[in-house]
């Protein structure tokens, strides 16, 4: 069935993969959501790809109120009564939605309101309910109740782009009503922000980006999920808060073990917001994973931000001396165990995520996910769109999010859709040295940091001004929050 979905205007390449993985997480049952990993959408007329305004096709209105409640990026999802391009318009169409669907919500016995909504310009109190009133045609038998109706009707109002409002263009005004089917919690973003947690650090992960993550991952009650790069554990808090089972790791042991103190470390953001701790945290190295040979298919999902080298480069054991073959390994003494902090050499992006890759093949039950970030750096508004692959991963989702002119971090979410052989192992091995080669040495070289904030010569305009033209960007605001 066909309803309308309204998002917050921001992150706008995140909306529809976060409602798709909801969508797959709610529908078990449903072979063709869980085959093909995409819903059909429709834009409403006249509106613009970036518009917060969608249709969407979901199966059934118990999984479209469970997609809107735990989404982060949806406004509300809708049951259209009718749409129009003037009250008129509206009044005629609302008149041709068929009875039967209306009238188990108008019963005498049921309360309901009315939500007067706009976007793109803000209109009085007076105007709200003059625009209320309007909708007298609608046959209401039930009585008025604010606080705490049996059902919740949307007036939704849209500019049009003639006011020069910043938005998304539209060509024309549109005027929705509709039956609200389920509405996102923003709630918990206050109640997860970084301002106010116990323990941070540099690289600690943004709360909306760390909840809409842990939706792309599917996380929930009963699965475990595992960040390689936990940090202060901001991911891992956000899949807790969904029910899942969480375990991170990391290669600074003084992270992990000690924190800023016994009541500030990773323990201490769980216990802040009365989650289930992990079950563990190890000084782990990614390069070297700790797990016993023969262990696969543990994690139901893997998310995490590995660190490429813009606020914190990647560290992997040994030394540069070690690595190098100056000196030979050796063994920490007995008396100097205590409080060792192991040497670590330079560990570039592409090496990281061919290791990474590399342990969710082996590690991931089958159909489990990958959600991690990955940097992309952008030359004449355009991006190299070719990414990291594995022969036991599907690529399900691509979100972009452009941090500065030169500079995107993309989010991926990849399925397992294969077994780890060592066969697979060796076809990996391959296309990750086909893909180092051609296309991302200055991922090897380790560079990503200047090339970001150093500006390039083919970024100047003709004048030699560095700054960007009003045209590099869109017009509107909300495109590269």
């Amino acid at each position: 069935m066909w309803y309308l979905c309204v998002f917050y205007h921001r992150l706008l390449d995140y909306r529809k993969p976060e409602v798709e993985s909801l969508a797959d997480l709610f529908s078990k049952d449903l072979t063709d959501l869980q085959c093909n990993g995409s819903l059909e959408w429709k834009l409403p007329k006249h509106h613009h790809p970036d518009s917060p305004f969608h249709f969407v096709n979901l199966p059934s209105e118990e999984i479209a109120r469970s997609v809107a409640n735990r989404s982060i990026l949806v406004k509300g999802i809708f049951e259209l009564w009718g749409e129009g391009s003037n009250f008129e318009e509206l009044e005629e169409s609302i008149k041709s939605y068929p009875d039967e669907k209306q009238l188990p919500y108008l019963t005498s016995d049921s309360t309901f309101k009315i939500t007067v909504e706009t976007f793109g310009k803000v209109i009085s109190f007076e105007e709200q309910t003059e625009r209320i009133r309007s909708l007298s045609y609608i046959p209401f038998k039930g009585r008025v109740n604010l606080k705490n109706p049996y059902h919740t009707f949307w007036l939704i109002e849209t500019d049009d782009c003639d006011s020069n409002n910043g938005l998304p263009p539209i060509a024309g005004k549109r005027i929705f009503f509709g039956r609200e089917i389920g509405t996102a919690d923003r709630k918990l973003l206050p109640t997860y922000q970084l301002k106010s947690r116990t323990y941070l650090g540099p690289t600690a992960m943004d709360a909306e980006m760390a909840f809409l993550m842990a939706n792309q991952a599917q996380a929930k009650s009963g699965k475990l999920v595992y960040d390689p790069f936990v940090g202060t554990g901001s991911i891992l808090v956000a899949a807790a808060h969904y029910g899942a089972v969480t375990m991170g790791a990391d290669i600074d042991i003084r992270v992990v073990r000690d924190g800023r103190g016994p009541d500030c470390n990773v323990w201490s953001n769980f216990k802040q917001y009365g989650l289930p701790m992990p079950i563990g945290l190890l000084r782990a190295d990614n390069n070297l994973p700790p797990w016993r040979s023969g262990l696969k298919e543990v994690f139901d999902a893997i998310i995490c931000d590995p660190p490429y080298g813009v606020r914190a480069g990647g560290r992997k054991s040994g030394g540069r001396k070690l690595l190098k073959g100056v000196i030979g390994p050796y063994t920490v003494p007995d008396d100097k165990r205590t409080g060792h902090i192991p040497s670590t050499a330079p560990y570039s992006l592409v090496e990281c995520v061919h290791d990474l890759l590399d342990l969710a093949a082996k590690m991931l039950v089958m159909g489990g996910r990958l959600v991690y970030f990955y940097p992309v750096l952008r030359e004449d508004e355009s991006i190299d769109t070719t990414f990291p692959e594995h022969p036991c991963f599907k690529l399900v989702a691509i979100s972009e999010q452009l941090l500065s002119y030169r500079y995107s971090r993309v989010l991926l979410t990849m399925v397992k859709i294969g077994p780890y052989t060592e066969e697979i192992a060796l076809a990996a091995k391959i296309k990750h040295l086909e893909f180092k080669e051609n296309h991302l040495k200055w991922l090897e070289e380790g560079n990503l940091h200047s090339a970001v904030f150093s500006p390039a010569d083919n970024h100047l305009n003709g004048s030699g001004d560095t700054k960007i033209t009003k045209d590099s960007k869109a017009r509107y605001r909300g495109k590269y929050v």
